[in-house]
């Protein structure tokens, strides 16, 4: 993948380009995910070189990155699954084998978002919506059923210490606009749609170890 387009920021043009990412990156695809994932998520959880590499070996159309002026201000990973062998309620680690996608299956019928994330500086600007996007021509031109991934839901624990509610609440109170949810209503704008809450998703204490399942479904199938 390769393509340029202009983000409007504070009224001015300013160019981005997308492309697929490559092992010579690693160094700055890690600081993105430093500085898009702080603490409390867990760090060991950040890509490492190692796999990134599996990333570009195993499944490089779905290994892209945005970059502004040389420098890559977010980045996009995804894989090939074949959706009856996985529930409802997987893991995040048990569908993305930890991050590696050996399990990637190129006979599959769905593409997995194993991670997306944006330098928080740059979030304003619509590249993750940007970045969304070129992953749903990838799901058209494959000719795939759907795009499917777990969302984080990082204001759930601050509601949880609130009014102890299940994570099926906050989700209905997300959709029905009541609360917002940084990730959770980004993938409502770029037409994502929850399917199912999986328990145990990630080791992600502010989720409370939650994740909404969203899909995107290729209209042309």
């Amino acid at each position: 993948m390769y393509k340029e387009l202009y983000l409007m920021v504070d009224h001015i043009p300013q160019k981005m380009l997308i492309r697929n990412y490559t092992i010579a990156d690693f160094e700055q695809l890690i600081e993105v995910q430093k500085l898009a994932f702080p603490p409390p998520f867990a760090a060991d959880l950040w890509w490492t070189k190692e796999q990134i590499i599996e990333h570009v070996k195993r499944f490089s159309t779905g290994a892209i990155c945005a970059e502004v002026n040389g420098e890559i201000i977010g980045s996009m990973t995804g894989l090939i699954i074949d959706s009856k062998q996985y529930g409802e309620q997987h893991q995040w680690s048990q569908v993305t084998d930890n991050g590696y996608i050996r399990n990637h299956n190129p006979f599959g019928d769905t593409l997995y978002v194993v991670d997306i994330c944006v330098v928080p500086v740059y979030r304003k600007w619509g590249v993750g919506k940007w970045l969304m996007q070129s992953m749903y021509e990838t799901v058209v031109q494959m000719r795939l059923s759907r795009l499917l991934g777990g969302g984080r839901m990082p204001g759930y624990a601050a509601k949880y210490e609130q009014f102890s509610i299940p994570p099926q609440k906050y989700v209905e109170n997300v959709l029905s606009g009541e609360w917002t949810d940084p990730v959770i209503s980004f993938m409502l704008r770029c037409g994502r749609m929850p399917v199912a809450i999986a328990e145990n998703y990630l080791d992600d204490e502010e989720s409370r170890h939650h994740a909404v399942i969203m899909e995107w479904r290729n209209p042309f199938m």
